[in-house]
């Protein structure tokens, strides 16, 4: 784990003052960059040593058995892998006869920086060879937002003591050794080296690699482009194999002169297209970065990064720590989904190889709220993506004897790539979920020809899976059996409560975009009888209530089960997942993930506030979180029912996640949708941001730590600012023209805001409630406050 503060608190940067090696992979994964198509981990320039390389390219994988004790109808039969590409931040510098390498002579001193304005890695080192001889290493490393398959390197070597004979070999290579990713040998074979050579080539000043997989037939090419700036003449010389190609640069400098080389690299990829159309897409690329030079791509990035900032900046007083996590997640949040375009934003993003690469129902429940409302052109892609692999999700749905869409648990282009059948194919909420992220997109951003084109076929398929899924009794009221919701230590339950309510609101939605669609509806065969089915559907939707215990209920039944002895499960023993079989979790009141109360967010309109606090107090006490996507929705509901100090250490669990390694697993990669619940806490829960019935609703009331939470969203093409103190808040508009107007409501009453004129109201005074919230034993938030400390 990464010590707490590890990193120096700031607002804009995320520094290592020093280079840690029992945590170098963690901060790999912290300092990587992408753009969503392009994804480079933080390892170091000389390449060694490293934690985990990895170069990944958005949506490029390789096809690899499942493994199964026992085969089943309807198990998928193939996984798909993101592979790690060829490299091409690779620059190994010699000093005389001594190789650069930071595990021998004295590494003098060592800083790197992760800028969140300028899109950048920056490094700074001092190094003694073994022989005595000393440089100063400077490189910035940045991958480019506007140039959507350019990435490069500013790396600048200066002479301390000198005369110094300086050999630089920047290169581009295939098939690095990894470690092994799979215990199963059939799988190890297939990711082992699953690059085959199709074409080098090398040029004056750099080179080209194209391979191709072995089983997926996917074809990558990447090359690179040099300019260098020496005080001298310099040799250049390029030589390539079918797994590598090198750029050698040699020259002697004198105390204080140094060596500059600008590696410039551009990456593509392709199912379809012929070889030399490969070949010149990137080498258009590469010429195009060139042309612009890296000072042009630098001020690019600053640009692009600045109108992000402008629109989704969110400022935090009280809670330095807190200030510097959001906006470290909103980065992480934007360099997954800027530039993939319509391909999938993978639950740890192109930052590591962790789950596969696969994409979850998490882009849909936790980083597409917070794009929509601060990037929405990347929701737009998203959701593209997503209907693109209608077809086989239907034809899933058919194998599954059902009608409609049955999107995958978890995948990378579209089937179903998990072997695990209890939280994969049971798991049908994310059909919902994607209806859910749809009409959000919609109602922020009015774009009704998205849903037209797109989301009206989306929403009537995935409304034909509930209809065939669910049943109704012989009271006439309408269930969903034999799934699994958010919690996976429930799994393969009747009426999970969140499915229910989601599916509930996706049949709704879909029956209400018929009627706005009739022409288009009437092409995909909806009848006026089909759409009325879903809406008697809808309205007869089970939810599971125990009168007894006066809380709703998880699953059917879920409140009759037996308790889980939290008083004899030592620390050690967490995650559960890992120590206990499933057998047993399944039928145990114990809680992986927030699920419930989950649906009290994203359907809180099904509740009352007395059950909302009455549940939460039920369920906080057999919640676990063994997965990272919980503590945000906890911070969220806690904040609503009057916990806002409990809800400001889950918020701070959420927010710091990966800056401090808490679930001891963010050398795969960051997580993603934890990133996204930082901003989901802060906006949705101290800001109380909803918006069920189609109207911007705020409830907004800060923990005592907070003196200060301003934010901004997107609302149809405007951008209206909140700005938040502890009795009172502003909310102003900008964007959109002097006759802009939105209409909004602040704790239940109703509020216009226009151009030019902020509104300012008082935020009610809080009752705390009496019940003190109790979590199950060892189980508290992970992140203690600095004044609790001492």
């Amino acid at each position: 784990m990464i010590r707490e503060r590890a990193y120096p608190v700031e607002p804009w940067h995320v520094r290592e003052t020093r280079l840690d090696m029992d945590v170098l992979a963690q901060s790999e994964s912290v300092f990587a960059l992408s753009n969503g198509h392009i994804g480079l981990r933080g390892n170091l320039d000389e390449g060694e040593p490293h934690g985990l390389p990895g170069t990944y390219l958005n949506s490029f994988y390789e096809l690899r058995p499942l493994p199964y004790a026992e085969a089943g109808f309807g198990f998928p039969e193939s996984g798909q892998t993101i592979v790690n590409v060829t490299n091409g931040k690779l620059i190994r510098l010699l000093v005389d006869d001594e190789p650069l390498d930071v595990r021998y002579g004295t590494l003098l001193s060592h800083e790197r920086v992760l800028d969140l304005r300028g899109g950048t890695l920056y490094r700074e080192m001092h190094w003694r060879s073994p022989a005595g001889r000393e440089v100063k290493v400077r490189s910035t490393r940045l991958v480019s937002f506007t140039q959507r398959s350019v990435a490069a390197i500013d790396y600048e070597v200066e002479a301390v003591h000198g005369p110094l004979r300086l050999i630089l070999q920047s290169e581009l290579v295939a098939n690095e050794t990894l470690p092994a990713q799979s215990r199963d040998p059939r799988v190890a074979a297939v990711l082992e080296s699953p690059l085959q050579a199709e074409e080098e080539l090398t040029t004056d000043d750099g080179g080209l690699l194209i391979h191709r997989t072995k089983v997926s037939a996917l074809r990558v090419a990447a090359s690179m482009g040099h300019e260098v700036h020496a005080p001298t003449k310099a040799t250049i010389e390029s030589e390539g194999y079918q797994d590598w190609v090198r750029t050698t640069i040699g020259c002697v400098l004198e105390p204080g002169e140094k060596l500059r080389v600008v590696k410039y690299l551009a990456y593509g990829w392709s199912s379809r297209r012929s070889l030399p159309a490969l070949r010149d897409q990137v080498g258009a690329a590469l010429a195009g970065a060139q042309l612009d030079g890296w000072d042009g791509l630098c001020r690019e990035q600053r640009r692009y990064l600045d109108e992000f900032w402008e629109a989704a900046d969110v400022r935090v007083e009280g809670d330095p720590e807190v200030q510097q996590a959001v906006r470290f997640g909103l980065f992480h949040v934007l360099q997954a989904g800027a530039r993939a375009e319509r391909r999938p934003i993978a639950a740890k993003g192109l930052t590591g190889p962790g789950y596969d690469g696969h994409a979850f129902w998490d882009t849909e429940t936790f980083v597409l709220p917070v794009l929509t409302y601060t990037q929405p052109s990347a929701v737009r892609d998203a959701l593209h993506w997503r209907h693109a692999t209608l077809a086989q999700a239907q034809e899933r749905a058919r194998t599954l004897n059902l009608r409609g869409a049955a999107f995958p648990w978890r995948t990378i282009e579209g089937p179903e790539s998990s072997a695990y059948w209890p939280a994969g194919t049971a798991a049908f909420h994310i059909a919902a979920d994607i209806a859910e992220a749809l009409r959000r997109y919609v109602l922020v951003t009015g774009d009704v020809q998205l849903e037209r084109e797109i989301g009206l076929e989306l929403l009537v398929e995935t409304a034909r899976l509930w209809r065939s899924l669910g049943h109704h009794d012989r009271h006439g009221r309408f269930h969903i059996d034999g799934v699994t919701g958010p919690d996976e230590y429930t799994a393969v339950k009747n009426d999970n409560i969140y499915t229910n309510l989601m599916a509930q609101r996706n049949l709704i939605t879909a029956a209400e975009c018929v009627m706005r669609h009739r022409d288009e509806a009437l092409h995909l065969g909806v009848t006026d009888e089909e759409a009325a089915g879903w809406r008697d559907a809808a309205n007869s939707m089970f939810v599971p209530y125990d009168a007894g215990l006066d809380v709703h209920q998880q699953v059917e039944g879920f409140t009759r089960l037996q308790e889980w002895d939290f008083e004899h499960t030592p620390p050690e023993k967490y995650p559960l997942l890992l120590h206990y079989p499933y057998f047993d979790l399944y039928r145990k009141q114990v809680i992986k993930q927030a699920d419930l109360v989950l649906a009290m967010h994203w359907r809180g309109d099904a509740f009352t506030s007395d059950e909302k606090l009455r549940n939460f107090l039920y369920y906080e006490r057999r919640t676990v979180r063994d997965s990272s996507l919980s503590a945000c929705t906890q911070a969220v509901i806690a904040a609503e029912v009057g916990y806002p100090e409990l809800a400001h250490r889950y918020l701070r669990e959420a927010a710091l996640m990966d800056l401090h390694d808490l679930n001891e697993n963010t050398r795969d990669g960051v997580h993603m949708a934890s990133l996204a619940g930082a901003w989901i806490a802060l906006v949705a829960g101290f800001g109380g941001l909803r918006d069920h019935d189609g109207t911007l609703t705020f409830a907004p009331r800060l923990s005592s730590r907070l003196s200060r939470l301003d934010f901004s969203v997107q609302w149809r093409g405007m951008r209206l600012r909140v700005d938040i103190r502890p009795h009172q808040v502003t909310y102003s508009l900008r964007d959109g023209g002097p006759d802009a107007v939105v209409e909004l409501r602040h704790h239940g009453e109703q509020v216009w805001v226009t151009a030019g004129q902020p509104v300012t109201v008082p935020v009610p005074t809080l009752s705390p409630p009496d019940p003190v919230p109790e979590q199950a034993p060892g189980r508290a938030p992970l992140l203690r406050l600095p004044e609790d400390e001492g």
